[in-house]
């Protein structure tokens, strides 16, 4: 810092500040918030000033976020925009694996599961956690340190950039799993990708890689992860050296098939991931973010959030209401089928049996749920 400036701080600044925090301590069970020194260009320590990184850490669980780690959220992001010594926020997750998966099914099937007046309430605090993102003062990076599924993907797009580790998936998982995804990737996806593919990922919940979601603009950076022999190479599962097929169609980022894929999996095998890039990206982004008037930063985050913002606010509440009563069918059954299930017998129900049930005006009985689940005979 120049003499002159550190000189004028001394002289003008008050006595003592004032607190805007909601609690003084930031410290949740499966949740790790700490600020990080923020560095220049130069990969020089920028003095006094910090990046906050709010890491999700439940990495047992594909760091799934429970209601404790939600309301950890909420406040973390506030005490980021309020803090005058942030720079930019890094929404994470622990280890390599994934970045989050979405909400705790565990605690969705054992707990939330038919009771709708329940999970009303965890909606509320899931929609202040996703509305203290897009009104940060700070610009979010997600760091998307592995997969990006479902009320992770939600959360994630809810960042202002998203930088990625390209062995990551990406997608929605609702109608699969007794879900709707509402909760954010609605009014999140048709903004970002268009209506078209916004329809295939919300409704097909099929995964597709971080080249896919590169190409889709849902994520603004990507970087190799996996290291063989010591060199990074790019995913192996994913076509990455053209564009086009015979027959003119895109197939950059989709995933291979057959031998390849096989091959393609041997290879991830024999070597060994390594997100030092990803943290280079990553700091270099925040680098980047702290040569700018914060001021003037704040407002341009606050009017191409609008997109996003005005579609979170015009349906929040109306998808509160349907998720806490969906409970109690799809809900509680596709929850239970996750939890209770395992690879052999799969974590999905019997979709057809349903819909053949369903077809009879069958009541959506205790005794249906139960026959529909994985493993069952038929």
């Amino acid at each position: 810092m120049r003499d002159s400036t550190r000189s004028i701080i001394n002289d003008s600044k008050p006595a003592s500040m004032v607190d805007h925090n909601l609690v003084p301590e930031l410290s949740f069970e499966g949740l790790l918030v700490e600020k990080r020194p923020a560095k220049r260009r130069d990969g020089s320590v920028a003095e006094g000033l910090y990046n906050m990184w709010i890491t999700l850490n439940n990495p047992a669980q594909y760091n799934s976020y429970t209601t404790e780690m939600v309301k950890g959220v909420i406040l973390a992001f506030r005490a980021a925009s309020c803090a005058r010594d942030v720079n930019a926020v890094v929404f994470t997750g622990a280890g390599d694996k994934a970045f989050c998966t979405g909400g705790n099914t565990k605690e969705y099937a054992e707990y939330y599961a038919g009771n709708p007046q329940e999970y009303r309430q965890y909606m509320r605090l899931f929609n202040d956690m996703v509305s203290a993102m897009l009104g940060c003062d700070k610009p979010v990076i997600c760091r998307v340190n592995g997969m990006r599924i479902g009320g992770g993907q939600e959360i994630g797009m809810a960042a202002d950039y998203s930088v990625a580790q390209d062995l990551a998936n990406f997608g929605q998982a609702g109608p699969k799993h007794g879900s709707a995804a509402i909760g954010g990737a609605t009014d999140f996806l048709p903004v970002m990708i268009g209506c078209e593919q916004a329809m295939v990922s919300g409704t097909l919940c099929e995964p597709f890689s971080a080249h896919k979601a590169y190409r889709l603009g849902i994520v603004s950076q990507i970087v190799p992860a996996l290291k063989v022999d010591g060199k990074f190479v790019a995913n192996p599962m994913a076509v990455t050296d053209k564009m086009l097929d015979e027959y003119g169609r895109i197939v950059h980022g989709e995933f291979k098939t057959g031998d390849e894929a096989k091959a393609a999996k041997a290879l991830i095998k024999q070597g060994e991931v390594d997100l030092s890039l990803l943290d280079e990206a990553v700091e270099t982004l925040c680098a980047k973010l702290i040569e700018t008037f914060p001021e003037c930063m704040t407002k341009s985050l606050e009017e191409l959030r609008k997109p996003k913002l005005e579609a979170w606010n015009r349906n929040k509440e109306n998808s509160r209401a349907w998720l806490a009563l969906n409970m109690m069918n799809e809900a509680r059954t596709g929850f239970r089928a996750f939890n209770e299930g395992n690879r052999e017998v799969g974590r999905e129900i019997d979709f057809v049996a349903l819909r053949q049930a369903l077809a009879e005006a069958t009541p959506w009985t205790p005794e249906l749920i139960e026959s529909l689940m994985p493993g069952k005979e038929g």
